[in-house]
């Protein structure tokens, strides 16, 4: 596909700074180099790629930082992104001494847990417009300042009722940079890019429930479940550090001159928002940024994933949150047990983070060939074609196991290979989203955010009353079916999604 003028945007300076094609229409990037018209564009430095967005010749621009800096930032993110799930899932394990403590059943111990898993996706939604409106780095540094306060109070509660209300609060508050995180990948670097970026910050989500829990079963076998909590404020803590010490704004306006930018005069400024807040009128109204996730979702692709997302991440919460509840009574396993248990998942979340490493470029660079240098959004579904039989087998193997109290390691594997294709599915849904709406980074990203907590609040209710009720074997059964069904929703996007991108319109926000 030749590259035109009309495909090519321009700001009031001339200089080219979007896509060369319109989304709006159906289209897809034209990275290739070699197509006609590229030579106009900035590319990689080995002349291959074209650069998407073009970037300013303006060293302060995001996109024109060094790779140290852009992977600091990455590394910071994602940190923060960890932290959200692996204090939520210190409750999964510690459910027993709690309930013990608290004088109440397991069972009674557990709305704290959902109250906390639902804020994760609730407290993200939120999250978006306030970076919108007051800027990125000042939303990541206070919100990380009251996760750290109310993960200190989930450690040092006077009663189940203080519990609660700091698990609540900390829910909504940890989970910035889940709600926020695309923003920031998106911010800094290029579009052929994302899908790895992507997939570290990915792993760090989906790895940390996985990790919490195992560490906390050593913790309790030994000492009170408290300690665990003290552990995830210390987490916290040097989070906070690492973003004092290397966050920074990545917000950049391209639509305006260098000579126009906002003055950055102070990092401690812009850390605390004072500098965002001085030219927050150009960037959104206070009305517009909030309405931002309102017109996200309006969107078919955009509601469409978020259904799909919630359909397959439910049950993988509730598998982890549940796990001591099936393995404690059907193997005898005591807290030492159950930790090296969790090894399983956590060693799947890598496997699916190293395959993922290549296999999403992979994928992109073989569709793109395919259509003449052009990679349309519906090319990052394919990767779930994969990674659904993980999912899908995954499930109902856990089931039977349970059911016929198979050997441990047969719930290891069916765990481990649901784990995996969770994880090539979360990069690719992200990714397919982000090249739809570049313009709506955060707003895609917390609403998938939102599907995945959901989910997982829900199926926290009913997961052991369901098994208990059917059995494991046709409850699970039933579970790895809603996965193979909501997979016909991925048919849909690949065969009509480009239309309904088309009929739906781009999320045109004043700003990025």
């Amino acid at each position: 596909m030749a590259l035109s003028v009309e495909n090519i945007e321009k700001a009031e300076v001339c200089e080219v700074v979007v896509s060369p094609i319109d989304l709006s229409k159906g289209s897809g990037y034209v990275l290739d180099a070699s197509a006609s018209g590229a030579e106009l564009l900035k590319k990689t430095t080995d002349g291959k790629t074209v650069l998407i967005p073009q970037p300013t010749d303006d060293k302060a621009d995001p996109l024109n930082w060094s790779k140290y800096k852009k992977h600091a930032i990455l590394l910071v993110v994602s940190a923060a992104a960890f932290l959200p799930d692996f204090t939520s899932a210190i409750g999964a394990v510690a459910l027993v001494p709690q309930s013990v403590q608290y004088g109440k059943v397991p069972d009674g111990i557990i709305p704290s847990l959902a109250g906390n898993i639902f804020m994760l996706g609730a407290g993200g939604v939120l999250v978006v417009p306030a970076m919108a409106y007051f800027g990125r780095l000042p939303v990541l540094f206070w919100f990380i300042l009251m996760a750290l306060w109310s993960t200190a109070w989930c450690a040092a509660p006077a009663n189940f009722e203080q519990f609660m209300a700091a698990r609540i609060i900390n829910g909504f508050f940890s989970t910035v940079a889940q709600g926020g995180g695309l923003i920031f990948i998106n911010d800094i670097f290029f579009v052929h890019e994302h899908a790895r970026k992507i997939n570290i910050w990915s792993s760090f989500i989906i790895i940390s429930p996985y990790l919490s829990p195992l560490i906390t079963a050593f913790i309790i076998e030994k000492h009170e479940w408290n300690w665990a909590f003290w552990l995830a404020t210390l987490l916290h803590g040097l989070c906070l550090i690492a973003i004092v010490c290397i966050g920074e704004e990545t917000y950049y306006d391209r639509r305006i001159p260098e000579d126009q930018q906002p003055a950055q005069s102070s990092r401690l400024k812009r850390l605390v928002g004072v500098e965002q807040w001085k030219s927050r009128e150009r960037r959104n109204s206070f009305v517009g940024a909030f309405s931002r996730p309102v017109l996200a979702i309006c969107k078919p692709v955009v509601l469409i994933c978020t259904i799909y997302y919630f359909l397959i991440f439910a049950w993988t919460v509730g598998v982890n949150t549940t796990l001591s509840i099936f393995l404690q009574p059907l193997y005898g396993f005591g807290g030492t047990q159950l930790g090296y248990f969790y090894f399983t998942a956590v060693v799947a979340g890598i496997l699916g983070e190293v395959t993922g490493h290549w296999l999403h470029d992979y994928n992109a660079s073989f569709w793109m060939r395919r259509n003449k240098g052009v990679l349309e959004p519906e090319a990052r579904l394919w990767v779930l074609w994969i990674a659904t039989p993980f999912m899908v087998a995954g499930l109902i193997l856990v089931g039977f196991a349970y059911h016929n109290v198979y050997h441990y390691m047969v719930v290891a594997f069916g765990w481990g290979i649901n784990v995996f294709g969770i994880m090539i599915s979360t990069v690719g849904l992200n990714a397919y989203v982000l090249d739809s709406y570049p313009n709506a980074s955060g707003e895609v990203s917390a609403w998938l955010n939102f599907g995945r907590t959901t989910g997982g609040f829900m199926v926290t209710y009913v997961q052991i009353r369901w098994a208990t009720k059917m059995g494991p074997q046709n409850s699970f059964s039933i579970q790895g079916s809603i996965v193979a069904a909501a997979f016909f929703l991925i048919v849909g996007l690949q065969v009509w999604g480009k239309r309904l991108r088309k009929w739906g319109g781009e999320l045109k926000f004043q700003t990025n």
